[in-house]
């Protein structure tokens, strides 16, 4: 594949991290790498711009005004919850006083609703509660089950990585002592050429002076012989 990254290294059975120098060899190759890259000020522009209000609400921009304004935060309307009177001005008024009731019924009416809903929660919360409670430790139970299969999944990759490093330490061991032993041996095997050659050299030597001597005697008993 273009651009993949082949990791040539066996956590497991490499050794030397712990060896003086090591560490400082790693961050001087992390700093020039980074020496190297020089992004750019518009090395973004290919993603699309960023939209910080995509989750904002009219309520949330109200309040956000609010906050920027530096105004104080509106107090809690009780006016929905209060019995006045009509003003002054409309006490003999008929109109006033039914607005008046009908304010009073409307809120008698949330008090009863209020109260049936209490007597719905005494009724029905505890098992809705309890119903819900059971729904959050399903849920907590099939996450943990799910988060025991993840770490068991985890520790079996982390255990055949270290089984298969393992068996290929014992491999590149044996092929580095292998290595190590052809390598002798070969040195081995060129010493005795060396040294072959130097007896052959010597032998070579040694004949050369048996002819320079035959002929020389050779040479002699000529001269006598004439003589």
């Amino acid at each position: 594949m273009a651009g993949e990254v082949v990791v040539d290294a066996l956590p497991y059975i490499d050794q030397g991290y712990d060896e003086p120098g090591v560490r400082e060899a790693a961050f001087a190759m992390v700093e020039e790498e980074c020496r190297r890259y020089r992004p750019t000020k518009n090395y973004l522009d290919h993603l699309p711009p960023l939209n910080i209000t995509a989750f904002e609400t009219s309520m949330m921009h109200t309040e956000f005004d609010r906050l920027q304004n530096r105004l104080p935060m509106e107090t809690m309307s009780m006016k929905r919850y209060e019995l006045p009177p009509p003003p002054s001005g409309k006490l003999n008024e008929v109109g006033a006083w039914a607005e008046c009731v009908d304010n009073s019924q409307a809120q008698l009416e949330h008090q009863a609703v209020r109260i049936l809903n209490l007597q719905l929660m005494l009724e029905y919360c505890c098992p809705a509660w309890q119903r819900y409670l059971q729904t959050l430790s399903d849920c907590e139970r099939i996450a943990s089950k799910r988060l025991a299969e993840l770490k068991q999944s985890l520790q079996e990759v982390n255990w055949q990585r270290k089984s298969l490093q393992t068996k290929g330490g014992e491999q590149l061991r044996g092929l580095e002592a292998k290595w190590v032993a052809l390598v002798s041996h070969n040195y081995e095997i060129e010493q005795a050429c060396c040294m072959a050659e130097e007896y052959l050299v010597t032998l070579q030597q040694q004949l050369q002076q048996y002819k320079e001597q035959i002929a020389a005697n050779n040479d002699i008993d000529n001269f006598k012989l004439n003589d």
